[in-house]
């Protein structure tokens, strides 16, 4: 059961870990992967991030508004970078992380 105070936000943040691992995966397939690596760093980065602060909320840590505070710069750079692509995969990506970035910027005020 999730904790009920931060439901919102674990949600945007697993959703958003998922949707960024499958966005790194998708550009590791693409013709020019090398002109992808920046996403392809900050989709791993941020994956990382917010299964992190998902599990911290969960745990109902001192720390998650901390980490939640960080997890949404990190978003807010990952979409930006994921919305200069036209690829499905990071157009989706940077939705995910906008929607995440705004329910950690909540959740952290």
């Amino acid at each position: 059961m999730l904790n009920a105070k931060y439901q919102a936000c674990i949600e945007a943040c697993s959703n958003c870990a998922l949707v960024c691992e499958t966005c790194a995966a998708a550009c590791l397939r693409e013709d020019d992967v090398k002109m992808m690596a920046r996403c392809i760093e900050l989709d791993r980065d941020c994956a990382d991030l917010c299964a992190l602060a998902a599990r911290l909320m969960s745990r109902d840590s001192a720390q998650a508004a901390a980490l939640c505070r960080l997890c949404a710069q990190i978003c807010r750079a990952c979409g930006e970078e994921c919305g200069k692509h036209q690829a499905e995969h990071c157009q989706k990506c940077a939705e995910a992380c906008r929607r995440c970035a705004e329910e950690c910027e909540r959740m952290a005020a």
